[in-house]
């Protein structure tokens, strides 16, 4: 018998975010990563979108961990939701296990879950696999690629990484070792195409502190800046300019303020004593002696820049004593969100600096040449490009060719499609379940006739057809009122609703003469009919309630 190795993405192939792997050999099965997407704006109320883990459901038993390669919410938001399905024990790096702490104890799962901490250059086993940590570049501390040993060879996947020749701490990425174990010989290579859009390489780190530098210098404003929350290297950055120049520094926002105490308390950030002040004390100071940072840098509704930018703020009123950077490019599908909250700012009198051609933001992503570098140190027989949208997987395959895989030896794959390694070949053939679950925060996972109720009221909107009907003889006993919300005003097609009245007492008088007076029918032959009216008058399918009042 061959000996297999099945590689089988669960999410972040032709999509940004969701990022989730499972490999399996024999009996045992591995998880890489188990992040959240981000809800597109016609998933109307939904908060977060999750991964389909059917497949690990049905195969919960062979699962021997879970796998995280740093602390992005991409990468590790599905966390709490997955464990409350699957009992599996977790291995990742300090920071990332401290934040996913956070997470569990929000869900009360903290207590009952297994994590096991490791750090770069660790090796450990879980069944058929061998997983060793190696360190990279990116832009949180703590990110690690994975060499995972199988029976059958050696597959690199890479996480989400840069080349950064002078990080602001942690040291360079390990090229050393990826060399190693081209030399020792690579069976795939799994990497990231985020940004292989971008030639060249990508920016250091450390040049956004040169950016603040230019920033802070002279400015009598007070300076309120928004990033990512966890990008621990650019709030360690912020902290030391403001201390240069004087200023006390002070935190808005949940999860900015749980990644600072958790970096500190690990001894990734090195704050002087008395920088930091409470939000309530910082007011008394004058405005050039006052930094604040803030989430909110996509525009999240309800985020601490949001409720700045529509003075809902409790503590912070912004107006044209203030300077506000935006220290993060937006992510796709954000740019709408983002705009609203710089026009608003801009309407409160607020300087906001953005451009993304300033030195305010570096991505954490790989371009073209490191991507390029990576491929010429590791070598693989096999290359299969992940994370990133389907022409980004197709660009990173293009690279890999340039770099000499055989391009039948590259695989652009998609989500639930079964990718199956031998020594000699390569292909992707069977699926298993993939896509999307939609989870309102309020109600818990939203199912697709729930979506499509949302859509249909949020293009169409809805009518409600009310009738009194006698619980004695089931016979209407008055005329049906007409309701409409977001499909017409009433007052203004008088017409209309005295056409959609006579359609339902036609409706109601029909199914009397076939002597129907079960109520289920007699509101389906209503909603049909008047559905099937106002398409061909109006050409739009508005939802139709009909509603039975008995008397």
């Amino acid at each position: 018998m061959i000996s297999k190795l099945k590689i089988i993405p669960l999410g972040g192939l032709g999509e940004i975010g969701k990022n989730m792997t499972a490999f399996e050999y024999g009996n045992d099965i591995i998880v890489v990563d188990c992040g959240m997407g981000f809800p597109d704006e016609d998933m109307y109320g939904v908060d977060v979108v999750l991964p389909d883990i059917t497949y690990l459901r049905n195969n919960a038993a062979r699962i021997r961990g879970l796998i995280l390669t740093h602390g992005h919410e991409d990468h590790i938001g599905s966390v709490p939701y997955v464990l409350k399905e699957l009992d599996v024990p977790i291995y990742t790096t300090p920071l990332t296990a401290a934040l996913v702490e956070l997470k569990l104890e929000e869900h009360d799962l903290l207590y009952n879950t297994q994590i096991f901490t490791k750090k770069a250059g660790s090796v450990f086993r879980l069944g058929n696999f061998t997983v060793e940590f190696i360190h990279v570049n990116h832009s949180i501390p703590d990110a690690v690629a994975l060499a995972i040993t199988t029976p059958i060879g050696t597959v690199v996947h890479t996480g989400d990484f840069k080349i950064d020749v002078t990080p602001i701490s942690g040291g360079m990425i390990d090229l050393v070792r990826l060399g190693q174990l081209g030399n020792e010989g690579v069976l795939a290579l799994l990497s990231d195409s985020t940004n292989v859009e971008r030639p060249g390489y990508s920016q250091s780190e450390s040049r956004v502190g040169v950016g603040f530098d230019k920033l802070f210098l002279g400015c009598d404003k007070r300076i309120i800046i928004t990033t990512f929350a966890s990008n621990v290297h650019r709030l360690q950055q912020i902290i030391d300019v403001a201390v240069k120049y004087g200023r006390k520094v002070a935190v808005t926002g949940r999860s900015m303020e749980n990644v600072l105490r958790v970096a500190m308390v690990l001894g990734y950030m090195n704050i002087p004593e008395g920088v930091l002040m409470d939000l309530d004390h910082i007011n008394k100071l004058p405005r050039s002696k006052v930094v604040i940072l803030s989430t909110g840098s996509q525009g999240e509704a309800m985020s601490a820049l949001y409720r700045m930018a529509f003075s809902e703020h409790k503590q912070i009123q912004v107006d044209s004593g203030d300077r506000v950077i935006i220290s993060a490019s937006a992510i796709p599908g954000n740019e709408n969100m983002i705009s609203r909250v710089i026009d608003e700012l801009f309407h409160k009198g607020a300087e906001v600096i953005y451009d993304r051609n300033t030195d305010l933001h570096v991505s954490g992503h790989a371009c073209q040449e490191e991507q390029k570098m990576i491929l010429a140190l590791t070598r693989p027989k096999y290359f299969i490009p992940v994370h990133g949208e389907y022409r980004m997987l197709m660009k990173h395959a293009e690279l890999g060719r340039m770099m000499g895989v055989q391009p039948r030896n590259i695989v652009i794959a998609e989500n639930g499609r079964v990718i199956e390694l031998t020594k000699k070949s390569i292909r992707a053939e069977e699926n298993v379940p993939s896509g999307a679950v939609l989870v309102d925060g309020s109600i818990g996972e939203v199912g697709s006739v729930v979506m499509r109720d949302r859509h249909k009221l949020a293009e169409d909107g809805m009518v409600v057809v009310v009738l009194p009907f006698s619980s004695y003889d089931h016979k209407l006993a008055g005329n049906p009122e007409i309701v409409t919300r977001g499909f017409i005003y009433v007052k203004e097609a008088e017409e209309l609703m005295e056409e959609l009245k006579r359609v339902t007492l036609e409706s109601v008088d029909s199914c009397a003469a076939q002597h129907i007076s079960d109520w289920t029918t007699i509101k389906s032959k209503i909603k049909s009919n008047i559905s099937g009216y106002l398409y061909k008058t109006t050409r739009r399918s508005p939802m139709i309630l009909p509603v039975i009042s008995e008397i």
